[in-house]
């Protein structure tokens, strides 16, 4: 049985993150440059409350939905939008201080992410978190993606985890479904969520929240 430091066990082992709404709040930088996409595609201005459904799917499966056709340069150019509203992201207060606790109390913390690699690098390592984790999924590591439960259960192949020791956390219900199709028990991070109604075996209202779950 594995054990914390200190010497007692653990309920679980594998702590696994998504990334946007959950570790970073990207969503008015995601929302506003989808926006912007869409109106030089189209010409008209979609209201962000409009495009919520894009929040925890991957940048192609949103474009899919909105039928449009071409999908590689309407990537580059959401891309190229999503470069202006990089002052409006942030880490969520009190994911810092969580990743610190966990990573000296023995647990492995791995993400799984809808972004792509590109996406993850260019976006996500340059607040200085990627040293925390030891697994990434992204979006180019599996064929499906969630709410399919292939991405987690390719953390688990590749961690070598067993899916009970194996807590996932996200925001969205794509993260949810994601896990429970995976057998693997979720918790919901409130702060970052928009639907408080969302299937969770934990309910967070803040990352400190997690460390009463896990002990």
């Amino acid at each position: 049985m594995q054990t914390k430091k200190g010497g007692n066990p653990m309920k679980y082992s594998n702590i696994v993150f998504d990334i946007d709404g959950t570790l970073i709040d990207t969503e008015y930088a995601i929302l506003h440059s989808l926006q912007d996409t869409l109106k030089i595609l189209s010409g008209k201005k979609i209201p962000c409350s409009e495009l919520t459904f894009a929040l925890g799917i991957t940048g192609i499966d949103a474009l899919k939905k909105l039928d449009i056709k071409d999908i590689p340069g309407a990537i580059k150019l959401w891309d190229k939008n999503m470069c202006r509203y990089t002052a409006t992201v942030r880490v969520f207060d009190g994911i810092a201080e969580l990743l610190e606790i966990l990573l000296k109390s023995g647990y492995e913390m791995g993400i799984v992410t809808s972004r792509t690699k590109k996406e993850f690098e260019y976006d996500f390592c340059p607040f200085g978190l990627r040293h925390y984790f030891n697994i990434i999924v992204c979006a180019d590591d599996t064929i499906e993606h969630k709410p399919s439960a292939a991405p987690l259960l390719k953390y688990t192949e590749l961690s070598r985890s067993d899916r009970k020791k194996v807590l996932y956390i996200g925001d969205s219900e794509h993260d949810s479904k994601c896990a429970d199709n995976a057998g693997i028990d979720f918790a919901l991070a409130a702060w970052g969520s928009h639907d408080k109604s969302i299937k969770t075996d934990y309910f967070l209202t803040r990352p400190s929240e997690l460390l009463s779950v896990i002990n």
